[in-house]
């Protein structure tokens, strides 16, 4: 059976190009698959396009491309105009701020034209002589695609293990390179997920190995300079399927930490950083229920835990010979007001990165006692976090600094003296300035009558009104916190007219720990009303109007997009669906594809009826129905490790299928990379570009 067939090209003159008109959609071939489960069938068409070695399947995300390229054709100018216009605000020749570790400082820098950055070191002193560790534009040639993950330094300073993925499915090869001669060693540690860590006898590496078939992390193997990886020691391997599990190494330096995390429990073992062959030690076994993370300070472990029903965790310590938990104390005990996000410490200070009323704050305290205060941070809407402190013994805590009209910022604070210097603000070149640009925060009242925040920004003398393009960007998954930030590429939207939204909906975890509880399991709903409910505020204020508003989100935020299409798709002009987790609930039944298990405190587990019921009640691709959508670019990529490239790719078919309206449909796939994107600093800006360049076609911006 042949794969395209044909159709006849809905009316979309005003939309594709004249030369392009005679182009037909793509059509995928429909092969009936019958889905059982708790009674139901489901019947999924497009069940087949999950076969990536089948050249059909090649031949169909190919079409698409070429379909999605003729459309798109009359944009090419712009698209050029818009990339050259982003990449005139980067400073080609940039360098990220060098911090000190074991005696060096080190450097990330980019020079002009270059797509990869160099990563230097210096001995002692910034005015040494630099050192050229990695030159990763060189390590790249002859690569499609090259992501150089990380690297870590041997307490003799004289190796440094680093990782490399050359497919992008997040699976990477670990080598070692002597930095005084420049050779890189025979050893070649493979299937891993990158973050080696060294012991300190520089010669034993602990590394973490993936589940061929799930891409689980789930052994951690240890590795001695010289032998193959066949004689490699497996110390640890997680036997439920439901954790994954990652090794690092103290802030002291003196402790090595294997950590196994679910969604809802965690378990940590340790052994001295020195004593490579000495029997892991337990600080906790795993408890349903029981959330902690684990730093050693002195003779204590410090733990950050919800124990005792913390929601919003507190932060408690442990002698290093007492770890059980019944032997933790309270250091900051729990505030029902304020979530602990994250904590370091220093030999006269603890800091906590915490959350308050949707707000990061930083909280610094003195160990003994006499001095506990905020920074103070001015704009309404901002991120905050701490950044790179690898030493201990310093009083100087180093934070980044953005929000959506403040660039990226780098900031060294004495949380003795208080004050601080800015080591560096991201340049911005051309005719940027801040003060050209306002940013607010709003609060839009969910139909359950629950506050949520939006973060907005436009150009300062916009006049707003029902005809003022909006693009509104969401996620609210994970717990994990869409922040307001600055985006050079962004300014090419608000240059335009257009009003950028980040609305910090429910299954994020902005407002707390029960913002996520909130959003998660059969509670998920939640976060697509949010969504919903604050585009009709902007609609219903003015703001913008349905002829004008864009929505956009990725991953799992490509859910939101398709979960918002099929209930109120009335709402939007347009919508991006970038790597879009769009079929729920047949990705939750199939174990084999990588993070399904992991997931099910996160979505529920399907093979249980009600959790089955509900996200089939949801899920976009299950969902799809002969009715008008909103013009629709969904991007993916063909070795996506997160979200498997035929998900969007059967969502699109479907979509074809039963669709009702004349307007545009377009699947992108890039068929290099993966759920990131492409690899390159320059190259990742033209996927932005792209989209951009479909919201401007619907949108009637020419230039």
């Amino acid at each position: 059976m042949k794969l395209i067939a044909t159709i006849t090209l809905m009316a979309l003159s005003s939309l594709i190009p004249a030369k392009a008109q005679s182009l037909k959609a793509p059509v995928a071939k429909k092969i009936k698959q019958e889905l059982k489960k708790h009674g139901e069938t489901r019947i999924d068409n497009y069940y087949w396009l999950n076969q990536r070695e089948n050249p059909e399947v090649i031949e169909y995300l190919k079409a698409e491309n070429d379909y999605t390229s003729a459309v798109m054709k009359d944009q090419e100018a712009l698209q050029e105009k818009l990339f050259n216009e982003i990449k005139s605000r980067i400073k080609e020749d940039d360098a990220s701020v060098p911090f000190m570790l074991n005696g060096y400082w080190y450097e990330e820098r980019y020079k002009t034209g270059s797509e990869y950055p160099v990563y230097i070191r210096r001995k002692g002193s910034l005015d040494a002589k630099e050192e050229i560790m990695f030159d990763v534009n060189e390590m790249a040639k002859s690569h499609k695609f090259y992501r150089f993950d990380d690297f870590t330094v041997s307490d003799d300073n004289k190796l440094a293990a680093y990782s490399v993925d050359t497919v992008s499915r997040r699976i990477y090869t670990i080598r070692i390179k002597n930095l005084e001669t420049g050779e890189i060693l025979r050893d070649k540690l493979e299937n891993t997920s990158g973050s080696p860590v060294w012991a300190t006898d520089n010669k034993t590496i602990f590394y973490i190995v993936q589940d061929a078939e799930t891409l689980r992390d789930f052994q951690i193997w240890k590795h001695t300079l010289g032998t193959d990886q066949s004689q490699d020691t497996m110390v640890y391997q997680e036997n439920d399927d439901t954790f994954e599990v990652f090794v690092f190494r103290s802030k002291s330096r003196k402790y090595i930490f294997i950590g196994s995390s679910s969604t809802m429990a965690d378990e940590y073992r340790f052994i001295p950083a020195g004593q490579t062959d000495a029997k892991w030690k337990i600080i906790q076994p795993r408890q349903r229920g029981l959330e902690y993370s684990v730093e050693h300070f002195g003779d204590d472990f410090y733990i950050l835990t919800n124990k005792d029903k913390a929601e919003n965790f507190k932060l408690m310590k442990t002698p290093v010979d007492k770890t059980g938990k019944k032997y933790w104390t309270d250091v900051v005990p729990h505030n029902p007001q304020v979530l602990i996000e994250d904590f370091d410490v220093f030999n006269n200070f603890l800091v906590l990165q915490e959350r308050y009323n949707g707000l990061t704050q930083i909280d610094i305290r003195s160990w003994d006692g006499k001095t506990n205060y905020l920074l103070p941070f001015k704009e309404e809407t901002y991120s905050a976090y701490m950044g790179e402190n690898p030493e201990i013994n310093t009083d100087i805590l180093r934070y980044s600094y953005t929000s959506m009209t403040t660039p990226d910022s780098v900031i060294d604070f004495n949380m003795s003296d208080k004050t601080q210097e800015v080591k560096k603000e991201r340049a911005v070149l051309g005719d940027f300035n801040k003060e050209n640009y306002e940013t607010k925060r709003i609060w839009v009242s969910a139909r359950d009558g629950v506050k949520v925040p939006v973060s907005i920004v436009y150009k300062k003398g916009l006049k707003i009104g029902p005809d003022t393009p909006m693009l509104q960007y969401g996620y609210g998954s994970y717990g994990v916190n869409m922040d307001a930030y600055f985006s050079v590429s962004r300014l090419s939207l608000l240059d335009r007219g257009f009003i950028y939204a980040i609305a910090h909906i429910r299954g994020g975890q902005e407002m707390g720990r029960y913002w996520y509880e909130d959003g998660k399991l059969l509670k998920k709903k939640n976060t697509f009303n949010d969504f919903i409910d604050i585009s009709r505020y902007f609609i219903e204020n003015n703001y913008t109007s349905p002829e004008h508003l864009y929505a956009m989100g990725g991953s799992a935020g490509g859910l939101l997009m398709g979960a918002v299409m099929n209930q109120a798709p009335e709402l939007y002009k347009g919508i991006i669906a970038q790597v879009p987790f769009v079929d729920v609930v047949t990705t939750m039944l199939d174990d084999s594809i990588p993070l399904t298990t992991g997931e099910y405190d996160e979505w529920g587990n399907p093979n249980e009826k009600k959790y089955y019921a509900y996200m089939k009640s949801y899920s976009p691709y299950d969902n799809v129905e002969s009715k008008a959508y909103p013009n629709l670019l969904v991007t993916t990529g063909l070795h996506d490790s997160q979200v498997q490239y035929w998900e969007p790719a059967k969502w699109v078919a479907k979509l074809r299928e039963l669709k009702t309206d004349q307007n545009l449909l377009l699947l992108q796939t890039n068929m290099e990379a993966g759920h990131g994107g492409a690899s390159g600093r320059f190259e990742a800006l033209k996927e932005s570009v792209f989209e951009f360049a479909f919201i401007f076609k619907l949108e009637g911006i020419e230039n």
